[in-house]
Formats: structure tokens, C-alpha cells, sequence
């Protein structure tokens, strides 16, 4: 790690952190050269939880990123962070004032209230909840009740990628492709779920396939990570795909995160036409 600098980043939220820590690490991905030891302090809500906030930052220095509403703990932050020569930055401020001027509104200056436990939160526990229980296969027989199926071969991302978009209130089931192994019956008849089909680099799998074997500590000379059968398995998952004229998604250079990004988007699209034909007459 020959000149990589690494520093402090100290990340200060009164409510669970995500949207600070998504932000921080989205920033920092843009230096290379640069590896944070990343603080975090949720649920900062009052003076002696801050007073323990001010200490760390104090004893290890560094950037100091924020997302409080309170005014009376922000600047008290901000003051001993000036005072300690310490960057403080209010990462929601200019997002917050942009919409304030166009709104001609104030903020509710609650902390959290993205995380209220409305309708939408109900909805994603929901979503959740299905996606776990129709994870690699199981429990078809309401496929029509999900809103988005992947299917793929083992070891492309299929889990992760449904468990993301059922934390957007996506109800996501995953299903394997396996030759010589029948789908499930319903999957031919669901009329409500956008279906995508997920692929890969042959060259990429088997190296995934190997390092999930050796995670396992089991034998390398199997099957699984053979070359050809890969090849053969990735080649009969795309003749399936175009057979049913379902879109794909090549995750061989994707995160989890752009891989749902992408299946959100096709998903998305879907939905547009669909207003825009109508309901069916």
C-alpha cells in the first residue's frame, strides 16, 4: 500500500448513519490514493453523546462529516471542530437549502424522518420478507406476486442483488439456472413481474466459483469451476433468456449496487409503458 495516505474521517449522525456513511464513501472512492479509518457515531442525539463524539475526534484528527438537525449540538460541533483546525462538513446543507428555496419552505428538522414507520416502511419490511422466502427457488407457487425475478447460475449475484431492491421495497425472488433442471411451473404463467436474467464472463465465474470453494475448503477438481461446463452453463442460461425474450444484465464488471441500479431501470421503463398503454381494456 506504497503511498496511500490514510486519515481519520469521523462521521457524526443523529439518526442511523446510512445516508452520511453511502455519501462519505461514494467521495472517498474518488481518491485512490487515499484509504479512510472511517469513526461512526449514530443516534448523536443529545450534548453528552456529542461531548463523547469531540473526544475521539480530538484524540485521532481528521474530517469531521455531519448530518444533524439540531442547531444547538451542530454548532457546538462545529465550533470545536474549528477550534481543533479540523474540516467540519454539513453534507445535507446544500441539498437542503436548494429544496427550501424552491419549495419556499422550511424542513421539518426531525432527525431520521426518512426512516418514519409509514406505509413505505411497512412496505419495505414486507418486501423483505418475501424475498427472503423466495431466495434461490424456494417457496414458488406466487411468483406472480413478486415485482421483479432474476435468474442466473450459481455465483452471479443473484441474492445480494434481490435482497438490495427488497430494501427499496422491491419484492424480489431469485432463481437458479441449472441445466437439464426444470424451472418452476408458474414462472411461465406470471404476468406482474418484470423477469431478467443475469450473466457473466465465463472466465470471471470460474474464478468466483473457485474462491467460493476454497472459502469452503473444498476440492478444487469438481465440476463447478470447470471451465467448459461453465462456459456450457452461462451458454444455456442465455439461450433460455432469449428463448422467453427476457433482457439481460452482464454483471461480469457490476457492484451489487449497479447491477440493482440497472434492474431498477429496466423495471422502471416497464412501469412507463405500462401507464402509458393504459389499463387493459
Amino acid at each position: 500500500m506504497s503511498g496511500t495516505r490514510i486519515f481519520h474521517l469521523h462521521l457524526v449522525s443523529d439518526a442511523t448513519g446510512e445516508t452520511l456513511n453511502a455519501v462519505a464513501r461514494a467521495a472517498c472512492a474518488q481518491y485512490e490514493e487515499a484509504r479512510p479509518i472511517e469513526h461512526v457515531y449514530a443516534l448523536v442525539r443529545g450534548p453528552k453523546q456529542l461531548e463523547r463524539v469531540l473526544a475521539e475526534v480530538e484524540s485521532a484528527p481528521g474530517i469531521v462529516m455531519f448530518t444533524m438537525v439540531n442547531t444547538e449540538l451542530r454548532q457546538r460541533l462545529e465550533t470545536r471542530c474549528a477550534e481543533l483546525h479540523t474540516p467540519c462538513i454539513s453534507v445535507l446543507d446544500p441539498v437542503m437549502l436548494a429544496l427550501g428555496q424552491y419549495l419556499g419552505k422550511e424542513s421539518s428538522h426531525k432527525p431520521g424522518s426518512q426512516h418514519t414507520m409509514n406505509a413505505e416502511y411497512f412496505g419495505r419490511i414486507d418486501a423483505l420478507n418475501y424475498t427472503m422466502s423466495h431466495d434461490d427457488g424456494q417457496s414458488a407457487g406466487d411468483l406472480n406476486n413478486a415485482d421483479i425475478i432474476l435468474l442466473g447460475v450459481s455465483r452471479t449475484s443473484k441474492t445480494p442483488t434481490c435482497m438490495y431492491l427488497a430494501n427499496r421495497g422491491i419484492k424480489a425472488a431469485n432463481i437458479p439456472v441449472v441445466p437439464n433442471m426444470a424451472l418452476p411451473p408458474d414462472l411461465a404463467t406470471v404476468t406482474h413481474p418484470l423477469v431478467v436474467g443475469l450473466t457473466t464472463s465465463p472466465d470471471r465465474l470460474v474464478q468466483i466459483r473457485k474462491n467460493r470453494l476454497l472459502s469452503l475448503k473444498e476440492n478444487n477438481d469438481t465440476s463447478y469451476a470447470d471451465p467448459l461446463v461453465v462456459a456450457e452453463e452461462i451458454s444455456f442460461a442465455r439461450r433460455l433468456y432469449a428463448r422467453h425474450g427476457w433482457p439481460v444484465i452482464d454483471v461480469t464488471r457490476r457492484s451489487i449496487e449497479e447491477t440493482a441500479a440497472a434492474v431498477l431501470n429496466l423495471y422502471n421503463e416497464r412501469l412507463k409503458i405500462s401507464e402509458a398503454e393504459g389499463p387493459a381494456a
